[in-house]
């Protein structure tokens, strides 16, 4: 008995030992790092693995001319956009892509593919490319382990340089920052018509103002923007109000004014329209 509490006491120890050294986290030869850059108001952000040179050769050897690179070492390199941006003038979708590259001697290809998530570029899919473009390399200072930053920023542009070895590939990004910025300032400094219009919509299914201060209400919002909810209920008041005809030519600028996604709208407003006598 005595013996079997033994054995299991050893074997208890032996395997919470085996579970530490299962735990036990030992480093990558290429480290792995993450670097976000805020350009103007978009995020970019890259997470690679960083080989080191190590007294290689690079170009041309351990990473070959014209093949798929994974541009890092392990994962692909992945690369995020908070919003739209242009990759050297080519529109790219906010969203997570893989990074890959074409190195060659005069010019690099440089990939962003729909895939994120794979091991390095072994199972790249040109079919699934987003974005490709040509860039040319630069000699720079030596670079023991691969670097990918942002040394060149303004509002709208970011040069994002893969920098590794004696190379550089300076590859240009445009958020259009300036341009959706004022858009968004006037946009915000537009009169808003919904607010008129919901309170004369409230006030006119509850009875609560009179038909002037309604109307004036209305009056605001079809001023603003005229749509199929403000032309229905100033369709509506009309009818209250006896004038039949003018009610059913402004259901009518109702219709008309529907988007696709009102197809049902317009289609009740005719609906009602046929019934009214």
């Amino acid at each position: 008995m005595r013996k079997s509490i033994l054995f299991a006491l050893c074997l208890a120890t032996a395997t919470a030992t085996f579970a530490q050294q299962q735990q036990i986290r030992s480093p990558r030869p290429s480290p792995s790092t993450t670097i976000t850059q805020t350009v103007g108001i978009t995020d970019v952000t890259v997470k690679y693995s960083r080989p080191g040179v190590k007294g290689r050769a690079i170009w041309g050897a351990l990473v070959p001319y014209d093949k798929v690179w994974r541009t890092g070492a392990n994962e692909a390199t992945i690369i995020t956009f908070s919003d739209d941006v242009s990759i050297e003038g080519q529109k790219l979708p906010k969203g997570t892509y893989s990074l890959h590259t074409v190195p060659g001697q005069s010019q690099w290809a440089v990939i962003f593919n729909k895939v994120a998530n794979q091991w390095g570029s072994y199972s790249y899919d040109p079919a699934q490319d987003a974005v490709r473009v040509n860039v040319t390399p630069m000699p720079a200072p030596h670079a023991e382990w691969l670097t990918i930053d942002f040394p060149e920023l303004t509002t709208d542009t970011a040069k994002m340089r893969i920098h590794w070895e004696k190379v550089a590939v300076p590859v240009t990004i445009n958020t259009d920052t300036t341009a959706r910025t004022l858009a968004q300032f006037r946009n915000a400094m537009k009169p808003d018509w919904r607010t008129a219009y919901m309170a004369a919509d409230f006030a006119f299914e509850n009875n609560a103002a009179t038909p002037a201060e309604i109307n004036q209400w209305l009056d605001q919002s079809l001023a603003v923007n005229q749509n199929i909810a403000n032309l229905w209920l100033k369709a509506r008041m009309q009818r209250k109000a006896g004038n039949l005809a003018a009610a059913r030519a402004t259901a009518q600028q109702a219709v008309a004014a529907a988007t696709d996604q009102q197809k049902d709208f317009a289609n009740e407003i005719n609906r009602q329209v046929g019934e009214w006598k």
